[in-house]
């Protein structure tokens, strides 16, 4: 029997998938503190930015484990699991896959070999010069296998963990510096050897990153919610452009690249949960000024505000303070859908978004609604929430959506339709409303939503709206998330190394058990057997 996808409860109707971050990250060193909790409390608490995969490396100075799965954190990993991966260093990752595929051998972190100790590295982002890595890769050790591109993994974080064996430096330290500014694209990266945790954070500062400071310790995360759950105050963003390095001797920090920053202004608008705070400024806040912004912007005479739960509730907050119009709760949303692995039969396929929001008839009935929320991608999910709200007796329904229309693809870490499936693609805004079915249809302005953020527009990055890429962009057969699924890359002659060793469901193996290469890299760099372990968790 199929299981289900197990992700939590995002998409209100499977064919229309609101846009997906690509991962959160989280790392931590703390000397006596049980690190693989506080990994697993920090990814719970950035669930949001990845529901397709989690895993937790390990270190306690000598060996490196890695536990990873497909699924939600609370599904990948147990009591038992996490009291099995000791050490003082962790890293943590849940993913949304942008590059590559939802499959066992991308989820991260990877692991790699160096001449100076393993690496595990976890990554949020989306580089775009995936190609020409490969081919640096292909260049140095031809199209045999190599590292986790052996084992089948197809993501650009394969690719950095592969050149980080590479590059010049009598560290591992020394080699990231190196490697970093050859790096195009988003990236946030976490990552450890078997003594040093590492963070590092693209020039341009797309995705966040964050510095916490525990009593006995040091925490990097996505966002500040995850410090707050683990009991770790925040000292600061990592800046755009900055590697750190926290070990025994403490803190040190580096500028690769100089610091242009282009923050992606989606993360205020969605992707952040509304606790974050970027750069100074409160995402709820902002979210609830985008609301304000928009009533000064579009009000209609109504009865009541009503939120699509969660993501348009600070919006609708803000709307209703600045219109004058009362907010109520008009949806109730059951929180548990999308957590079971029981897949609903057809019938209840059919049902679509009513097995996620249900109306309040009461509430709703004879009432002008405003209802809000904060973007539209195909328009299906709107399309289904007004005729819901048509069948519960609503007299009338206006659509107020608290970002600019959606007409361009991102390609920094932001798994968004294809241009061609965007509603706001070529279409007038009456040609929206229409398909929506609304008696009327309104967006925010550009300049009303950067205004909100309190950020300069020259620091964000608005590609996703405007069609203009902060970060330049390759040729379109030299980007895309399954570029390195192809089997013959565009441009180049050889073929992609094809996996002939992902695991079974129930797959469980050391490094005695690993395919060859992963096993003689370690052995070259002086690890004995058992130096560290990558083990599936397929417990179902």
């Amino acid at each position: 029997m199929a299981r289900g996808d197990g992700r939590l409860n995002h998409h209100l109707l499977d064919e229309d998938p609101l846009p997906q971050d690509e991962c959160g990250v989280f790392g931590v060193w703390a000397p006596g503190e049980e690190v693989a909790k506080l990994a697993f409390y920090g990814l719970f608490a950035l669930q949001h930015r990845g529901q397709e995969s989690a895993g937790i490396a390990t270190s306690d100075g000598d060996h490196i484990q890695v536990y990873k799965d497909v699924g939600l954190v609370s599904q990948v990993f147990d009591e038992a699991t996490l009291n099995a991966l000791r050490g003082h260093i962790a890293i943590g990752h849940c993913r949304y896959s942008t590059t590559g595929g939802n499959q066992w051998s991308n989820a991260q972190p990877t692991l790699g070999a160096t001449p100076h100790g393993t690496v595990a590295l976890g990554h949020n982002g989306n580089l775009t010069n995936s190609a020409d890595l490969y081919d640096q890769v292909v260049a140095r050790h031809g199209a045999a296998k190599f590292g986790e591109l052996a084992q089948g993994n197809t993501t650009d974080t394969a690719l950095v963990t592969a050149l980080l064996k590479d590059q010049p430096g009598e560290s591992l330290e020394e080699q990231a510096l190196a490697l970093l500014p050859t790096l195009k694209g988003a990236f946030c990266l976490v990552f450890m050897d078997e003594n040093t945790l590492y963070a590092a954070r693209d020039p341009q500062g797309v995705r966040p990153l964050v510095l916490g400071r525990l009593n006995n310790g040091w925490v990097v995360a996505s966002e500040q919610s995850a410090l707050a759950t683990v009991g770790a105050s925040i000292i600061r963003e990592v800046e755009p452009g900055e590697f750190i390095a926290i070990d025994a001797d403490g803190v040190r920090t580096h500028q690769f690249a100089e610091s242009a920053p282009a923050r992606c202004v989606f993360e205020y608008v969605y992707l952040a949960r509304p606790d974050a705070n970027i750069n100074g400024r409160s995402v709820y806040e902002s979210r609830v000024e985008m609301g304000r912004q928009l009533a000064r912007e579009d009000t209609h005479d109504a009865d009541i505000v009503i939120p699509v739960p969660e993501s348009g509730t600070p919006a609708a907050v803000g709307y209703a303070e600045a219109s004058g119009l009362p907010f109520a709760q008009g949806f109730i949303k059951n929180a548990y859908v999308g957590r079971t692995f029981i897949q609903p039969s057809q019938t209840l396929r059919q049902l679509g978004i009513r097995l996620k929001l249900n109306v309040q008839e009461h509430v709703v009935r004879g009432k002008k609604v405003v209802v809000v929320d904060d973007s539209i991608v195909r328009g299906n999910t709107q399309r289904a929430i007004v005729r819901m709200l048509k069948e519960a007796g609503a007299a009338e329904i206006h659509v107020k959506i608290s970002s600019p229309p959606i007409k361009w693809p991102c390609f920094y870490g932001i798994d968004f339709a294809t241009r061609a499936e965007l509603i706001a693609n070529g279409a007038t805004l009456e040609e929206i409303n229409n398909a929506v079915g609304a008696d009327s249809l309104a967006y925010i302005s550009e300049e009303g939503m950067i205004a909100a953020t309190g950020q300069p527009r020259s620091t964000l990055c608005t590609a996703c709206f405007s069609g203009q890429y902060p970060i330049e962009l390759p040729p379109d057969e030299r980007r895309g998330k399954m570029l390195l699924e192809q089997p013959v890359l565009p441009g180049m002659p050889h073929r992609r190394p094809q996996s002939g060793c992902e695991p079974g469901p129930d797959a469980e193996f050391e490094l005695d058990g690993a395919e060859p290469p992963l096993r003689e890299e370690a052995l070259a760099n002086g690890a004995s057997n058992g130096a560290f372990d990558i083990t599936t968790g397929a417990r179902r």
